[in-house]
């Protein structure tokens, strides 16, 4: 038998097996009950399970006006989305970060007066910065000129991009180490990125901070090589922020400089420990700084940058093909089918953590070493992800009073509109009862999430292309 008649085969069976799963959901009577659950977590990966029940009674009269218990929902069990932001652990909560990302990140550029950012950010000067980590041994790459040093022109996908030339010679603890104190060298950048601002206009610190303000949001991604580096959104305000205007001297020009010049000067010093030399971790010499343009008249536009961002937001150290969870003990690798590279950045986690017990290499070594935030922002860059989610929260709970309104309405019983909160009465009571799903319900879920992304997809087409007819300049660029 042929390669391909096997794998239609197997295609076969595996066909027949999730017909099975269905047949057996459906044969429980409640697949209907159990698909408006599902499409409610918008076919959430892996759900949390609750049992209890929510009681609403007039506190006056003691009148029951609303009751809702688990005990009648498919499985006694009521799901709840993960709300996780890998896209490895859970597609559909991943989207959903995402997309908070993207506007998030997309306000800080063009404003929303919604979310507070007044339009006329668009004014202020604003780049977009990559900082990256330095060389840790030559590794295999594909260079815009000529060959690799290997003297082979590597496609684009060969899994031997990103290793060493020589893992003997690599210097594995430098990158796992680098990784791990990324975040505070990106800490210690931003604040001789303000140093330096305030040098190169001329003015104390007090009065940098008297006329102007730094504002960012960034995200990490890991290169093929297992080293992380940055992208960020820079953008300079006036003293209070988006709302006000920055100072004349502010131009992107002088932002770039200061960028360049705060990464070459940031680093963090660490110490020997056992048989390792003192180091002193710094950015790599490549930082690429690009303007802005409100509506794709610089580099790189707002939207452009708006995606970029929420794409890898959601994003791990998948580029490495690293596991996605924790390593409890180190005899779990060899369960895992790992590259030889991503192994030997693992296995230097493990073996630095006890000589720098604090930094939790171990516990981090299934991200290689790196354990911070992959999106952050500065205070007063944006909205936040926390407002942005307590929006879609109090959008269905008000759906959920207004249906539950009309059904006392329906039965006779005091309108809640009317009723001060005074007079009513919430007793609830909730468990954790477990997570994930059951076969079938994967493959319920799998067709909701692809179901939604497609729809969304589609609504944001046409939402594109009737702006772009009305000739809007905020979206010609989409």
């Amino acid at each position: 038998m042929s390669r391909h008649a096997l794998a239609d085969a197997d295609r076969d069976r595996l066909a027949v097996a999730d017909l099975a799963r269905l047949a057996r959901l459906a044969a429980r009577g409640d697949l209907p009950k159990l698909h408006d659950q599902i499409a409610r977590t918008g076919g959430c990966s892996n759900p949390i399970h609750l049992q209890g029940f929510r009681t609403l009674t007039h506190a006056t009269t003691g009148q029951v006006l609303h009751h809702y218990s688990t005990q009648h929902e498919p499985g006694h069990r009521l799901k709840v989305a993960c709300g996780n932001r890998r896209a490895s652990r859970c597609p559909s909560c991943a989207r959903t970060y995402s997309a908070d990302t993207y506007h998030l990140i997309r306000a800080g550029l063009a404003g929303d007066e919604p979310k507070g950012i007044p339009a006329t950010v668009r004014e202020h000067p604003r780049v977009f910065a990559t900082l990256t980590a330095p060389s840790f041994g030559p590794v295999h790459n594909r260079p815009d000129k000529g060959v690799c040093r290997c003297g082979t022109d590597h496609p684009d996908g060969s899994p031997v991009l990103g290793t060493p030339l020589d893992p003997d010679s690599y210097d594995y603890a430098h990158a796992a180490l680098w990784n791990n104190h990324a975040p505070d060298l990106w800490r210690r950048f931003t604040i001789y990125l303000f140093r330096t601002m305030a040098k190169m206009a001329g003015l104390y610190q007090y009065e940098f901070k008297e006329q102007a303000k730094l504002s960012f949001g960034k995200v990490a991604e890991f290169q093929r090589r297992g080293a992380v580096h940055f992208h960020a959104v820079i953008r300079i305000d006036g003293p209070t922020g988006p709302d006000s205007p920055p100072p004349a001297w502010a131009t992107v020009a002088l932002l770039d400089a200061a960028i360049r010049a705060a990464a070459r000067r940031a680093s963090v010093p660490l110490a020997a420990a056992g048989h390792l030399r003192s180091r002193l971790l710094q950015w790599g010499r490549q930082v690429d700084v690009r303007p802005i343009g409100a509506f794709g008249s610089g580099e790189i536009s707002e939207q452009a940058v708006a995606s970029y961002v929420a794409k890898y937001a959601t994003k791990s150290a998948e580029a490495t093909q690293t596991v996605d969870r924790r390593i409890v003990e180190r005899h779990e690798l060899d369960r895992h089918d790992l590259p030889e590279h991503t192994r030997r950045l693992i296995e230097a986690c493990w073996d630095l953590d006890p000589l720098y017990p604090e930094r939790l290499l171990a516990h981090w070594s299934h991200m290689l070493g790196f354990r911070g935030h992959f999106s952050s922002k500065s205070p007063t860059y944006s909205t936040t992800l926390g407002a942005l989610r307590q929006v879609r929260a109090d959008y269905r709970a008000t759906e959920a009073r207004t249906a539950l309104r009309e059904r006392l309405l329906a039965a006779g019983l005091p309108d809640l509109d009317e009723l001060p909160d005074t007079d009513t009465l919430v007793l609830a009571h909730w468990v954790y009862a477990g997570a994930g799903n059951t076969p079938g319900e994967s493959l319920l879920a799998a067709a909701v999430a692809r179901e939604l992304h497609e729809r969304r997809t589609t609504d944001r087409q046409e939402l594109r292309a009737q702006l772009a007819g009305e000739e809007n300049p905020a979206w010609t660029a989409c």
